[in-house]
């Protein structure tokens, strides 16, 4: 008999184990014969995965050859390498150990030749662990900024023009900063996986203007602080230098390659329900919204496999990836996924033999310690009998709190990866003693 929730749970393992470091990264470094011509390597790197990053690439570099490096990482998601400083510093909002890393890494990649090799290592997170903010705004006034730019339900990639633009080493300005080649590694959280936005793109050209970034704190409606405000109409009166753009010489150096991506994942989690007898089926790796609108569209799926058995027979899992936002309206604990997964046990309850995951491929969802959550057939019976109001629960952004009681979420620790949030809709045939009406 098939065990559905080891299934969903083998089937995330799959997808983060397919952006693991240690697997992907070797084999997009130079090899041997190149390393050993290279005067210097450096090292430098931020996100939840720099840290696994660092060491994947310590185990491919011969010892023989000259190395050293910093990375930045999540409090908690450190490992302990040996040629590479490994700092940990805040996320989702910064803080001074972060800016105190960025300073160093922008002061390190400035002092390379131009014979000497700077490998920058990114991945999800990093926007947050590399603010070093511009000297006209305080660390206080980003770490604000950013707390109310989360808030306010704004997709990851507008939030990220704010920072580029507030940013001594982001939207391209790392790489303006040294004259030696620039070898980019990413692993990519970001829908549509473009560069210029994972950890706000310190190595990538930057389409976005000051214009824009006043643009997105207006759609968003949130109240920055002034200097914030100040900097940023200065730059669009032309008062301080842009971003560098599309074209500037700095990034004919840069040889840049995303090593891992959600999509990847999802194929790897779709041989894993193939191998059960379960026919997967991509939705999609870019799928993002508010986590109750993409739960109403993704549900609307299944009920439609539900009552007419199209456009998929049972059983068949719906797999998608990409980064929900929750508008914060209520008190309670829990991230995108978990909220996605309430929303989703709202629409499925009419549903017979629906059974989800939705996690986190970091190991965090939002704020809590957990990477996300399960949902069952019978998840709100259970919730029912135990007094829990699953509509008040959402109401009140508590999904980590309802699971919680549940005992349904997935604890997982720090993965040490990102490539974003991870979904599995399951839908296995009705039993043989259901009767449908």
């Amino acid at each position: 008999m098939l065990d559905a929730r080891r299934l969903l749970l083998d089937s995330f393992d799959a997808a983060v184990a397919a952006a693991d470091p240690l697997r992907v990264l070797g084999a997009a470094l130079p090899d041997a014969d190149e390393i050993a011509r290279l005067p210097r390597t450096r090292v430098v790197g931020a996100g939840k995965a720099a840290a696994s990053m660092a060491m994947a690439l310590e185990r491919h570099w011969p010892e023989t050859a000259r190395l050293d490096g910093l990375v930045v990482t999540r409090y908690g998601h450190g490992m302990p390498c040996r040629r590479i400083e490994v700092v940990e510093a805040g996320h989702p909002v910064p803080d001074e150990a972060g800016a105190r890393a960025a300073q160093r890494m922008l002061e390190r990649a400035g002092a390379l030749e131009t014979d000497d090799l700077l490998v920058a290592l990114f991945s999800g997170g990093g926007s947050s662990l590399l603010s070093l903010p511009v000297r006209e705004v305080p660390i206080g006034d980003l770490k604000a900024v950013t707390r109310a730019l989360l808030a306010s339900g704004a997709p990851i990639q507008d939030i990220n023009v704010v920072r580029k633009h507030l940013s001594r080493v982001q939207g391209g300005r790392l790489a303006q900063a040294t004259r030696s080649r620039v070898l980019v590694r990413i692993i990519s959280d970001v829908a549509g996986d473009d560069p210029s936005s994972i950890a706000s793109g310190p190595c990538s050209p930057d389409p976005s203007r000051y214009e824009d970034a006043i643009a997105v704190l207006g759609r968003w409606r949130v109240d920055a602080p002034a200097s914030v405000r100040a900097h940023l109409e200065r730059g669009a009166r032309g008062e301080f230098p842009e971003t560098p753009k599309p074209g500037d010489a700095a990034f004919e150096r840069v040889d840049s390659r995303v090593v891992a991506t959600a999509h990847a994942s999802l194929e790897a989690a779709a041989e894993v329900f193939a191998g059960s007898g379960v026919r997967p089926v991509i939705l999609g790796d870019t799928i993002t919204g508010e986590a109750r609108d993409v739960a109403q569209v993704i549900g609307a799926i299944a009920r439609e496999i539900d009552r007419y058995g199209t456009p998929f027979a049972r059983p068949v899992a719906l797999l998608s990836g990409g980064e929900c936002t929750v508008t914060i309206r209520g008190n309670g604990t829990g991230g995108r996924c978990s909220e996605f997964l309430l929303a989703l046990a709202l629409e499925l309850r009419e549903v017979s033999e629906a059974w989800a995951i939705a996690a986190d491929t970091d190991g965090i969802d939002g704020a809590g310690e957990n990477a996300g959550a399960l949902l069952a057939p019978d998840t709100l019976s259970r919730a029912q009998a135990m007094d829990i109001d699953a509509r008040a629960r959402l109401d009140d952004n508590d999904a980590g709190g309802f699971f919680g009681a549940l005992d349904d979420l997935v604890v997982t620790g720090p993965t040490r990866t990102n490539v974003n949030d991870y979904r599995a809709v399951l839908l296995l045939p009705p039993s043989r003693t259901e009767v449908r009406t």
